[in-house]
């Protein structure tokens, strides 16, 4: 065959395709750098951070069908970046023993079978749930429904929370942005008394919607509410706390750092929204002077968002 019949691999072709591979990376490595101005930048590549791998197998398969040995090469930096952060995700960790197991689901107002979806909850056996978007015409079916199983409960606007074990000193948390009307109640408090233990601090909150538009992604409202619920978690006596909500963020997002600051959770991806096809967790189960050691995404009910399960050990 004729050497213009053989298209060789060569270090001289695909440099384009080398300095993507290398933008890639540095958005992976940096992300933290990329500025939150006009439109908000980097709080909306951080909500969808893991998904920056994608162009690894895109990378991949243009470099090969150019022959480019240097785009070949360049894909190291994305992948060893990829792997520096999430590797640890996908190896997962081995199971370890824990002291309650916790379910955050946003069951959305438009949920056509509560009693179906509280069912659904029940089946992880968990020791507390907590839900949003309850409805006045939708509560009583989730209380009849949760029943003896879940005999203790508190429900402050829209936000609800079953226990098995006693709740008590339960109160509102103020967490509505300025602007937003009157009614809107987000975010509750109890303490949490499981036997032979001291109280545990349970918050249940659900924060503002964000919007991703031709203008960036729009957060405001859901930053201020962040900071709000972020200085009551600073101040609360309890030592231990857990939080269970809709943060309408990924941990990964800056905007929500004034409660990352303060808790923590498990490495995982149990991305929880849209429930047609699960792209990012915004659904949240964090702790503070207690461990999260494992959280996974459970089947679809009748809501929008994927229910989220946790385990926690003191």
């Amino acid at each position: 065959m004729s050497n213009d019949r053989v298209r060789r691999w060569e270090w001289g072709r695909g440099f384009v395709l080398a300095s993507v591979a290398v933008v890639v990376a540095g958005l992976l490595g940096f992300h933290s750098v990329v500025p939150d101005v006009g439109g908000r930048p980097g709080s909306l590549l951080e909500t969808f951070l893991p998904w920056l791998g994608v162009a690894v197998p895109v990378l991949l398969v243009l470099s090969l069908l150019r022959r480019s040995l240097v785009g070949l090469a360049a894909l190291l930096l994305p992948v060893g970046a990829w792997v520096g952060i999430f590797g640890g995700v996908v190896i997962g960790a081995e199971e370890a023993a824990y002291d309650l197991i916790a379910v955050q689901h946003n069951v959305s107002d438009e949920n056509a079978d509560p009693a179906g979806t509280a069912r659904a909850l029940m089946e992880t056996r968990a020791g507390v749930v907590a839900v949003e978007e309850l409805t006045a015409g939708a509560l009583p079916v989730y209380a009849s429904a949760f029943g003896a199983e879940y005999p203790h409960h508190a429900v402050v606007g829209t936000v609800g929370l079953w226990s098995k074990y006693p709740l008590t000193d339960v109160r509102p948390v103020d967490i509505k942005p300025e602007g937003v009307g009157a009614g809107w109640n987000r975010g509750l408090r109890a303490d949490l008394r499981m036997p032979g233990r001291e109280p545990v601090a349970v918050y249940v909150a659900h924060l503002p919607s964000v919007r991703i538009g031709a203008t960036g992604f729009r957060s405001g409202w859901r930053d201020e509410s962040a900071g709000l619920l972020g200085a009551a978690i600073a101040e609360e006596p309890r030592e231990r706390v857990i939080l269970l909500g809709d943060l309408n963020s990924t941990v990964d997002d800056r905007g929500l750092d004034p409660v990352g600051e303060q808790l923590s959770t498990a490495e995982g991806f149990a991305f929880s929204w849209p429930a047609s096809f699960p792209v990012a967790r915004i659904d949240q189960v964090m702790a503070r002077k207690a461990t999260v050691t494992k959280v996974w995404s459970l089947p679809a009910t009748g809501s929008d968002h994927l229910p989220v399960a946790a385990r926690i050990r003191w």
